[in-house]
């Protein structure tokens, strides 16, 4: 058995750490059921079910968001944008938030993932393990916070974020 290294986070990572229990086998690998059918900016399915419900250490390839249909969708978003759980269909991430989206793009294309602030966190949905993973509260992998000198940087795969809102949710 491996060691599983702790970290010490600070900021809104400190406040919302979940226990690995939510990473526990459900049918569906840590999820209850696969990723919904009508995923958006045309991510693939079989890399969504893979990263989401059957992997804890995995990412999609750097830069694989840039190959999806998100930055053409896009390109000029009016105010900010909501990124849902490709499983559970719950809302993860909202962005912009405390700068721009040029600013956003930009840190996100040069990490390689879509790279969100505390700010851009919905707390009631999003967990960090000791480890660093982040995890939806329904056992979705999502990435890594990784912190660096401005904070906390929770760098997510595309595909994981890729869900549509649930009946009567907004985009």
């Amino acid at each position: 058995m491996g060691l599983t290294t702790s970290k010490s986070f600070g900021g809104v990572a400190s406040s919302i750490m979940g226990d690995e229990k939510i990473m526990s086998k459900k049918a569906h690998g840590t999820c209850a059921h696969g990723p919904a059918k009508n995923l958006r900016w045309n991510v693939d399915p079989k890399t969504t079910d893979k990263i989401c419900c059957y992997n804890r250490h995995y990412a999609e390839h750097s830069g694989y968001w840039t190959s999806t249909d998100f930055l053409k969708e896009m390109a000029n978003p009016t105010g900010e944008v909501v990124f849902y759980d490709s499983v559970s269909q719950k809302p993860l991430f909202v962005a912009p938030r405390g700068r721009s989206w040029a600013a956003f793009i930009k840190e996100s294309r040069a990490h390689g993932w879509p790279s969100f602030r505390d700010e851009e966190v919905l707390t009631e949905s999003v967990r960090v393990l000791k480890n660093g993973e982040a995890v939806s509260v329904d056992g979705t992998h999502l990435g890594h916070n990784l912190p660096d000198r401005t904070g906390n940087r929770y760098c997510i795969n595309l595909v994981s974020v890729a869900g549509m809102p649930k009946e009567g949710g907004d985009l």
